[in-house]
């Protein structure tokens, strides 16, 4: 799955949401790997173009659609 975070209220927004869920996340941007609840990771990472969003626990992929729906996410086959 993929996120668009390009604008600095979509990356505060996007902590804010996963700071909620207690499952482990990462965002993945080339061989750069951060913690999805970091914001200074995400800013670390280039975010002109899309992240691969990897969850590490329990949530269906319907719950995630829901939660990720105003971050324009794309899923992958």
């Amino acid at each position: 799955m993929q996120v668009n975070l390009n604008s600095v209220d979509k990356v505060k927004r996007f902590v804010i949401i996963m700071s909620e869920i207690e499952d482990n996340i990462d965002l993945v941007s080339g061989r750069y790997i951060v913690d999805a609840k970091s914001l200074l990771g995400i800013f670390s990472l280039d975010l002109s173009k899309p992240i691969k969003l990897e969850f590490n626990g329990s949530h269906n992929e319907e719950s995630i659609k829901k939660i990720l729906h105003e971050f324009d996410y794309e899923l992958q086959a």
